[in-house]
């Protein structure tokens, strides 16, 4: 029976040995599935997921994460991939989408306003914020848009590593889901950010602009998989409310 989205969140941990037993890869797609319905900025879905099942990739994925227990003991590996440079594709493919879903006539003042904003959104914000040289452009950006905030409240965060930022913050997003869904089917995981990035992308063959956001072990954990009781800053150490 699938866990409750809070037995799932207590239930996972990074675990680090998995026991030598074959797991689902099609319930580990569907867990995949879930990711790619996380959070994303703009709806961009700057992300891709890669899903390792064979034994030689496994093999060599283990020795790119230093062959660490997680990844040498793992029975599949999923590897977050951030695509920045994607984002011309992903801002059409939400044009497209918009032109579909107003594609229809009589339509009210209010879905036309909603039109022409969320088309304005994509065809000049999106590109605006976006599209740089060798970081040359995002600084000008910056520099300008800190002037007018000294005005109003804007955007600021447009230099080329920001926009790198909000890609890997939207990529953790859908691990987090990939990784709940694992822990609400009995499956176990390990995020690594541990690996050699530049080896990792040859074996997966991407491209140069494709940044791996982390490494993710996947099994079922054995008995020494987990190295000790959970540890957490007391919670009024971190909670706040205003």
């Amino acid at each position: 029976m699938e866990k409750t989205v809070s037995e799932a969140i207590a239930y996972r941990r990074s675990v680090r040995v998995y026991k030598d037993e074959s797991i689902d890869s099609e319930k580990v797609k569907q867990c995949l599935v879930n990711a790619s319905l996380a959070p994303t900025s703009s709806n961009l879905q700057l992300w891709e997921f890669y899903h390792i099942t064979n034994k030689e990739t496994l093999d060599e994925m283990a020795k790119a994460c230093f062959n660490q227990s997680a990844a040498k003991t793992a029975q599949q590996l999923v590897v977050v991939v951030a695509r920045k440079d994607l984002w011309r594709k992903r801002a059409k493919a939400n044009l497209n989408f918009l032109n579909k879903v107003y594609d229809k006539e009589g339509l009210s003042d209010g879905d036309l306003k909603r039109k022409k904003m969320a088309s304005n959104y994509y065809s000049k914000l999106i590109p605006t914020i976006y599209t740089d040289f060798l970081g040359i452009l995002g600084f000008i950006k910056y520099l300008v848009f800190q002037i007018i905030g000294l005005f109003k409240p804007i955007y600021r965060q447009t230099r080329l590593s920001d926009m790198r930022i909000v890609a890997h913050k939207s990529a953790g997003l859908a691990a987090e889901n990939f990784m709940i869904s694992m822990a609400a089917i009995g499956y176990d995981t390990c995020p690594m950010e541990g690996s050699d990035t530049l080896r990792v992308k040859r074996i997966l063959k991407l491209p140069r602009n494709a940044e791996i956001t982390m490494v993710i072990g996947c099994g079922l954990r054995d008995d020494k998989g987990i190295y000790g009781k959970r540890f957490r800053i007391p919670f009024d150490e971190v909670y706040y409310e205003i």
